[in-house]
């Protein structure tokens, strides 16, 4: 196997192993506090982890979500996902799976009152907001005028790594350490970061560990292989410049869902797929599409998203 010198840190199979792991839950309780910026004497000491496998064979899938879901002392949910492609849809992405998780608390006949905070942190590797210097955003429910919370149930973070770049300074605070850790810091840089910062050295110790498995690293490369392909394939199309690359594009991305989760059950439905060129039936099948526990939700969903 070739040498990798430098891992990508933005590799959302390598995220999650290194954070997403048991023995990186320092580390994520690091980042965290990070993030969310707790006030003195409130800060996380540890967090459940509510892990999500995912069989290997769905990693070359450049839409499976590889994502870490915790879980604070306090009951609250915290779900990370890195974004390294931009798709265009990131904001209606966020609250369709924040709505996934903060519903899906209740059990059948449960009272609204077991619902806890839900938080979702998004880690771009793209600009998504117009602010210049402004690199982390966090969104809560509030009135238009007063400002007033409605609750403090809903919580999103999007961080975007790229901002951070253009800064040309040292970092001023943690999750700038950590910002430029995801950045792919190397060397002497990263190693006075890693000695200030007792998460972000546990997160290199775990990394130089995952690399040293031969399994680990296949499973990487082979991530990688998918962001490689989907960021090609989006360049692609832009570079076109036709609508119709998209429209590709996500058919493409449709039928080979269906075609790796459901085989040959799904033949016709792909037939049906590969007939739709109108862009907004398609987003609204692929912004759900990966969610579907059947063959028949599936199917419904395509169906609905045809009629409308």
């Amino acid at each position: 196997m070739a040498e990798i010198k430098a891992i990508n840190r933005t590799n959302d199979y390598a995220f999650k192993r290194i954070l997403g792991s048991e023995e990186g839950k320092e580390a994520l309780v690091s980042f965290l506090n990070a993030v969310l910026e707790p006030l003195p004497g409130r800060e996380l000491i540890t967090v459940e982890l509510l892990d999500r496998e995912l069989d290997p064979k769905y990693l070359l899938d450049k839409a499976s979500r590889l994502d870490i879901l915790a879980k604070t002392a306090s009951g609250a949910l915290v779900n990370i996902e890195v974004q390294i492609v931009n798709k265009y849809n990131i904001d209606k992405r966020t609250l369709f799976y924040w709505s996934g998780l903060y519903h899906g608390q209740l059990a059948s006949g449960q009272n609204f009152i077991h619902l806890r905070k839900t938080i979702t942190i998004n880690i771009l590797g793209f600009d998504w907001f117009s602010s210049k210097g402004k690199y982390h955003h966090t969104f809560h429910l509030r009135e238009d005028e007063s400002g007033e919370l409605l609750n403090d149930d809903l919580e999103i973070h999007f961080i975007e790594l790229e901002k951070i770049k253009k800064l040309k300074r040292k970092p001023q605070n943690s999750l700038e350490e950590w910002l430029l850790y995801l950045n792919n810091i190397q060397g002497e840089e990263m190693e006075e970061i890693a000695m200030g910062n007792p998460g972000i050295r546990k997160a290199m110790t775990i990394e130089q560990i995952f690399f040293k498995n031969q399994k680990e690293r296949r499973l990487y490369e082979l991530r990688e292989k998918a962001a490689r392909d989907e960021l090609s394939m989006i360049v692609g199309a832009k570079a076109e410049g036709k609508m119709e690359g998209r429209t590709e594009g996500m058919v493409d991305s449709i039928c080979k869902y269906l075609d790796a989760r459901f085989k040959d059950q799904s033949l016709g439905l792909q037939s049906e797929v590969k007939k739709i060129n109108d862009l907004n039936i398609l987003d609204k099948i692929i912004n759900k599409i990966y969610t579907v526990n059947s063959f028949d939700e599936a199917l419904i969903i395509v169906k609905e998203a045809m009629k409308n």
